[in-house]
């Protein structure tokens, strides 16, 4: 696409009215439906979010964010940014005031977390990407961002088996993984 067809992808996007239980996404002027998640992910959502000290963090489920630079309006499964720096209002939440965002994979999400995600985020500079996979029963932790565009990405990756405890240095905490639930009789895949 052009940059002129992806502004006005972005345009129609803000019009788009989905049914209910169904997620809509703009993602490199892609407009992406995906149906309500299954309780596996739900669950994890929660143990990550009430595991993030609520006192210094806002934590966010599923906010629009404005990816500068890019036709791009992911809505992560958990924002989380300093609570000063939360704004008062509005449906877009800037990347640059986002510590980190979480995408727990869905069946049908495997490709659009491990890969189109990682470069818009990282193109939006968020500083760590969390990507929870009940799949392969896995975390991974992205950091450093760096480049820009669909060739940014992450300089540091840090992987961790479910049940290990994996240290969120940028959050001062280490999450407990322990409880995070997989999906039975589900393909591997070759990521990350």
């Amino acid at each position: 696409m052009t940059a002129v067809d992806e502004r006005g992808m972005t345009r129609y996007f803000e019009e788009v009215e989905p049914p209910e239980g169904v997620r809509v996404e703009l993602l490199r002027g892609e407009i992406v439906m995906t149906a309500s998640p299954d309780l596996v992910h739900n669950m994890i959502v929660e143990d990550v979010l009430d595991q993030i000290p609520r006192n210094r963090w806002a934590r966010l489920q599923t906010q629009d964010v404005d990816v500068l630079d890019e036709a791009s309006e992911p809505v992560p499964d958990l924002v989380v940014l300093e609570r000063d720096l939360m704004p008062r209002s509005g449906r877009l939440l800037p990347s640059p005031l986002i510590t980190m965002v979480v995408e727990v994979v869905s069946k049908t999400s495997v490709a659009r977390d491990y890969e189109v995600k990682r470069s818009i985020y990282a193109a939006g500079k968020v500083p760590a990407y969390l990507i929870v996979d009940p799949v392969m029963a896995q975390c991974v932790l992205l950091t450093n961002p760096d480049g820009e565009g669909e060739r940014a990405g992450y300089q540091t990756q840090h992987v961790t088996k479910f049940g290990a405890g994996l240290p969120l240095a940028i959050l001062g905490i280490e999450l407990d993984t322990s409880e995070f639930g997989t999906f039975p009789g589900v393909r591997p895949h070759r990521y990350p």
